[in-house]
């Protein structure tokens, strides 16, 4: 039996080439159980290798209008946070402390002061001389094949294909797709460990939203195995 429509805010997700099933992940990894002690114990963290197998991709959103007069001169994940630090700063954090070192922020609008901040903050910090990291921003440009801008994030996500691509033959198995501006504590390793041990296609993760907010956000469907079934 299926569970009805719910809302949900997604928080990440993890793509695989390697896998045969949808699954989602409701509240940090709440379907847990239905994972076997012999599932877990194919993929343990010292397995994951998530610095060389994972690579994020930060999705910097759109104008930030609902910010503005913020996103006036610097794109949303620029958006200054207590002080010092940016939005960016809480997906990067949440990577680097999951041993995902290798992590692009794909950018559209006013990316001048994103890129100063993550070339000024990260860069010489990230990964080891055996492994090397980074942090770099993608943003939109015109090609002889493909004269538009992003026509929204997940095209974003198609026009870079090519190069995650040549990031595969490096040895990167799974994309972890990530929102720029959420304010969250993660841990990525636990989530690609579920993703892998599942065999899925596309693994997402997800809160509950009560159902006066749950418009605002897209909806899944999913079965008592926790699998998508369906999406608004």
């Amino acid at each position: 039996g299926a569970r009805p429509f719910s809302g949900a805010r997604s928080r990440g997700r993890v793509v695989s080439r390697r896998s045969t099933q949808t699954r989602a992940v409701s509240d940090l990894l709440s379907s847990v159980d239905t994972i076997t002690p012999d599932q877990l114990t194919r993929v343990r963290s010292e397995d994951l290798q998530t610095s060389k197998t994972v690579l994020g991709v930060i999705l910097g959103g759109g104008a930030g209008t609902r910010l503005y007069p913020l996103t006036k001169k610097r794109a949303k994940p620029a958006v200054p946070l207590g002080a010092n630090y940016r939005l960016i700063d809480i997906p990067v954090s949440n990577c680097i402390n999951s041993n995902v070192n290798k992590v692009y922020c794909l950018t559209q609008f006013n990316s001048a002061s994103l890129n100063r901040h993550l070339s000024q903050a990260y860069n010489a910090n990230v990964g080891s001389f055996s492994n090397t990291g980074f942090v770099e921003v993608l943003a939109a440009q015109q090609s002889p094949t493909n004269p538009d801008w992003f026509q929204g994030t997940s095209d974003a996500v198609r026009q870079y294909l090519w190069l995650f691509e040549e990031q595969v033959k490096s040895g990167i198995e799974d994309l972890l797709i990530l929102s720029g501006d959420h304010l969250y504590r993660m841990d990525y390793e636990a989530f690609v460990r579920h993703h892998r041990v599942t065999d899925a296609d596309i693994t997402v993760a997800a809160l509950p939203m009560d159902e006066e907010r749950a418009p605002a956000f897209g909806l899944m469907k999913i079965d008592d195995a926790g699998r998508i079934i369906d999406f608004a």
